[in-house]
């Protein structure tokens, strides 16, 4: 990708699953930023099992559906086609994130999604989210990836909900020959990296291995407090939260921010 003249210096390795890298390049390549994708993260949709056929044919009797990311909306909604001619009626369906958000109000959902974090902490703070199971017998399904954090579904047993939970897919490390990343990093004079997920970060550091000193001086850009404290508490010197996942909050979090030179 070519650099245009008036690029704030940042060089960046981005790491979503490769159809999102492009998404996200070409946006950042719109504000002079150059991005070098390498995906850390592959996503395996899962076989339909009897237990999910059950669910989702019982898709009414939820007061709320709670999707975790974009890929559990896609193949939620996927499902959602093959067993609903309609969706079920006054049913509100919550994301994590804008992004996953906005896939099923695109689809026409009553959809809402924290507006002040892109995280599990900041769904569970919705009043909409409460609105939504203050009503006889709640009960709520939560859309996710396979080894998904448990916060939300913990938190929503604590209060005495009744919770079920369909796994649709895994996240996978693409194969990778050993020292593509450092390889990576030093050809393209790349200055920042960017995570979407503690899986990922933890991806990247499985893709590192004995590489891993040689990235902890290198600007963190990661989309949650969580993340952020995963990744000071191995080892980076910079980590920057971008309060989100998003195209947009990363251009936030880079603006006004010198990039580094090494």
């Amino acid at each position: 990708m070519t650099v245009r003249p008036d690029s704030n210096g940042w060089r960046l390795l981005l790491t979503r699953p490769a159809e999102e890298c492009a998404v996200l390049a070409g946006r950042l390549a719109e504000e002079g930023i150059h991005g070098s994708s390498l995906p850390l993260l592959a996503i395996e949709p899962l076989a339909e099992t009897p237990e999910l056929r059950s669910l989702f044919l019982d898709l009414d009797r939820y007061s709320a559906v709670i999707v975790v990311s974009k890929p559990a909306a896609r193949l939620g909604l996927e499902l959602l086609d093959r067993y609903w001619p309609q969706p079920p009626a006054n049913q509100c369906w919550f994301g994590v994130g804008a992004a996953t958000g906005e896939i099923l109000a695109d689809y026409g959902l009553t959809a809402v999604w924290p507006t002040a974090g892109e995280d599990s902490e900041a769904l569970l703070a919705l009043p909409e989210l409460a609105a939504a199971l203050a009503v006889p017998r709640p009960r709520v399904l939560i859309l996710r990836g396979e080894g998904g954090r448990e916060l939300i579904a913990d938190s929503l047993h604590s209060r005495g909900l009744a919770v079920d939970h369909v796994e649709l897919y895994r996240r996978t490390l693409p194969d990778y020959p050993p020292g593509t990343l450092l390889e990576r990093i030093r050809m393209g004079r790349l200055n920042g990296l960017q995570i979407s997920s503690g899986q990922g970060f933890e991806h990247l550091r499985q893709l590192a291995a004995a590489d891993w000193p040689a990235l902890l001086r290198i600007p963190l850009f990661v989309p949650s407090p969580r993340v952020a404290e995963m990744a000071r508490a191995a080892g980076f010197q910079t980590v920057v939260d971008c309060h989100g996942a998003s195209a947009t909050a990363l251009l936030a979090a880079l603006q006004g921010r010198p990039a580094p030179t090494f």
